[in-house]
């Protein structure tokens, strides 16, 4: 983050991911409709509030796991209660994968589990969410997924002291088809193939 910006108020922070993540769609080609879009910038303000990203519980705030977000949408008792399910499961493993992916590292889980969580359920809700209106853009998450971890990573709220290692970015590539690794690997002078990755996943 550059030091005009290095403390971001309450009152400034959605104008600030308006423009941060349009900068970085403009940047890496990514294109998408102003509905997802805006869904992207209202969910990063939204996660800026703790206790609108934790979850309160008799312990105090927490993150739940994205097992346990699923486990509420597979035996949630109505369609209504499974969106909202699902939705979160989504946002939560977007936000994570693009904001906080160098922490994944240390976990059990991966980077992929998350890409591969998150696109999923905002895949059902393309499919299935009782509102037609929103399911273009839960498609749009779904299919462009790992775009929009790009974007995130991108934004500038996270250490970047990986953008250089080349092993990490020829890594996170290989196991998530990041372009915006990829560009980073070519700027680098690595020169990174389809085949490489199909190779990589068999």
């Amino acid at each position: 983050m550059s030091s005009h910006t290095s403390v971001v108020t309450t009152a400034n922070i959605r104008s600030y991911f308006q423009e941060s993540v349009l900068n970085a769609m403009e940047t890496q080609g990514v294109r998408a409709r102003d509905e997802t879009v805006a869904y992207l910038i209202n969910m990063l303000s939204d996660f800026a509030r703790t206790d609108r990203f934790y979850e309160w519980t008799p312990g105090g705030y927490m993150l739940r796991p994205l097992a346990v977000l699923y486990s509420d949408a597979l035996y949630a008792k109505s369609e209504q209660a499974r969106n909202q399910a699902l939705r979160r499961l989504g946002d939560i493993a977007l936000f994570i994968a693009g904001i906080f992916a160098d922490s994944l590292q240390k976990q059990s889980v991966n980077l992929d589990y998350y890409i591969a969580m998150g696109g999923n359920a905002y895949g059902y809700l393309s499919d299935r969410h009782s509102s037609r209106a929103h399911r273009p853009v839960f498609g749009e998450l779904s299919s462009q997924f790992t775009d929009f971890v790009d974007i995130l990573s991108s934004i500038g709220l996270h250490d970047r002291s990986h953008d250089n290692d080349i092993l990490h970015l020829y890594e996170r590539w290989l196991n998530t088809g990041s372009k915006r690794s990829a560009q980073r690997l070519r700027e680098l002078g690595i020169q990174v193939t389809v085949g490489a990755r199909s190779a990589r996943k068999h």
